[in-house]
């Protein structure tokens, strides 16, 4: 914000609805949110939680947090309050930023985060102030904090294998090194136009903006993920460069109008984050007539590490190869490298791996080595051309729709409905999302019985207690869950028949 509100203070930074923002207002915006927030006692280092979906405001708090060296916490709106409470205490906000859907997911769990001084509103709201009278006392004048390469400047929250949300701490080196790495990678320049509709509490939305704002090329937003917007975003704004997941490309294609619709203006799909059909990878090839980049990455490595390139007749199942500045290696059991073609787990090094977990060393000790190398806890295996291919999970995480769900977190709740004797979640393959999650119930009644358990009846339970995404889309029952002697869930067993005549596995 600072150079481009400087040195191209005219050019278009933001398209929010029949909104444009110039990156001189976007400085100046966020240099006003910089001195609310200082003025509310937010300083170096501290935390503060946003929960909105896609609009200028994110952009406005990040860039005014990043002038006060404070870090910004996107919480994923999708979740439930209590989930929710969860991250903001744990991240120890000074203050949240809610946006008038969500009012309601704080008014829940407000007066139980004593830590909170201050709560302001994207709205009207009785209690809050709204966002632009909470800023407009205050002047347009950057703080002018300098922060280092190391200083955290966001905090992601991720969910571990117990299903409790854990916070990855993002550096500025972070950061730089993504955008800079793959602003050439996709294509970017200052005459493309981005297109962000990804949620932006996810790394694939934040990651893929950043890339946008710092090249200085307008970047439309979308408040959500509607494929008739993106339609009309393409042909209304000529957009070049946009990253979806494989879902939305193939809702996409769906779309009516898709086929007579003017694509030329675009330059590259960049897509990932969940498994996908080669046939719809084909379609889109077909329709888009542009190029077509799959990534592979996390939240703790900033996002995308490896890339496929579709045009360039890549290998369609693998998901590519590191870029030049990250180093890749696939470790075997022994905590050797393993041969090519050898299956082991994934680990990672370069300048975009997360400073580490907040406030959890063991866990922070137990995923980067003293060395710098991030362990995935993804298996896989690197071909002779060192081409990188996902095997499996080592940690069952479910990606639907691009969403990650933890196994574990779903079946701790659904474990508390009187009538579930065992339960594993699993998931099994869907043409929309990807993977669906699906549990598997050992019921305390025959399922013949009139005192059966109605699948319905356990997913609204469930409802108040998880985000929508992580509920089972449907449930099956069994007489009892494979375990192996010494008691462990033989996940695997339970997977193999739904996955068994599918050859794409993990994306």
């Amino acid at each position: 914000m600072r150079t481009h509100g400087a040195g191209r203070p005219d050019a278009v930074a933001l398209i929010c609805g029949e909104r444009t923002i110039t990156f001189a207002e976007l400085d100046a915006r966020s240099s006003r949110a910089a001195q609310a927030f200082r003025a509310a006692g937010v300083g170096p280092g501290d935390r503060v939680a946003f929960i909105e979906k896609n609009g200028a405001e994110f952009f406005e708090v990040l860039c005014g947090l990043a002038k006060l060296g404070a870090i910004a916490v996107p919480v994923n709106w999708r979740l439930a309050a209590p989930e929710m409470a969860h991250i903001i205490a744990d991240a120890g906000a000074r203050a949240v930023v809610v946006g008038e859907e969500f009012f309601g997911h704080l008014e829940a769990i407000v007066d139980d985060l004593g830590s909170v001084p201050t709560v302001v509103a994207i709205g009207e709201h009785d209690r809050w102030p709204a966002f632009d009278d909470w800023l407009s006392p205050h002047p347009p004048e950057d703080p002018g904090v300098t922060t280092g390469s190391d200083d955290a400047a966001m905090m992601m929250y991720t969910s571990g294998t117990t299903g409790a949300p854990k916070g990855v701490v993002l550096s500025n080196a972070n950061f730089v090194a993504k955008t800079v790495g793959c602003a050439e990678a996709w294509r970017f320049s200052a005459d493309a136009v981005s297109l962000a509709v990804m949620p932006l509490f996810h790394m694939a939305g934040t990651g893929w903006a950043l890339v946008g704002l710092y090249v200085g090329c307008p970047t439309v937003v979308l408040r959500d993920v509607d494929p008739h917007a993106i339609l009309a975003a393409i042909t209304g704004h000529r957009v070049t460069n946009m990253l979806l997941v494989p879902a939305v490309i193939q809702r996409l294609l769906a779309t009516p109008g898709v086929d007579s619709a003017d694509l030329s203006s675009l330059r590259v799909i960049v897509y990932g984050a969940s498994p996908v059909a080669e046939d719809v990878v084909v379609k889109a090839i077909e329709r888009f007539r542009c190029d077509l980049i799959q990534v592979y990455g996390m939240t703790e490595t900033t996002g995308s590490v490896t890339q496929l390139n579709h045009r360039a007749a890549e290998p369609l199942r693998s998901c590519g190869k590191p870029y030049p500045w990250v180093e890749l290696r696939v470790v075997g059991p022994d905590g050797r490298d393993a041969a090519r073609g050898a299956v082991g787990e994934v680990w990672t090094r370069s300048a975009q791996n997360m400073l580490g977990y907040w406030n959890h060393p063991a866990a922070t000790a137990a995923t980067l080595t003293p060395d710098g190398w991030l362990k995935t806890g993804d298996v896989g295996y690197l071909d002779d051309a060192g081409y990188l291919y996902l095997f499996d999970r080592i940690k069952d995480m479910i990606v639907s729709g691009g969403e990650n769900v933890y196994p574990a977190e779903v079946e701790n709740v659904l474990m508390d409905h009187p009538q579930v004797a065992d339960v594993a979640v699993i998931g099994v393959p869907d043409d929309t999302w990807g993977e669906a999650v699906k549990a598997i119930v050992v019921p305390t009644v025959a399922p013949a019985s009139e005192a059966a358990l109605d699948p319905a009846e356990l997913i609204g339970f469930a409802r108040g207690r998880l985000a929508g995404y992580k509920l089972p889309k449907s449930v099956d029952f069994a007489a009892e869950l494979p375990r192996n002697p010494s008691g462990k869930l033989l996940k695997r067993q339970l997977r193999e028949p739904y996955w068994c005549d599918v050859d794409r596995r993990v994306q």
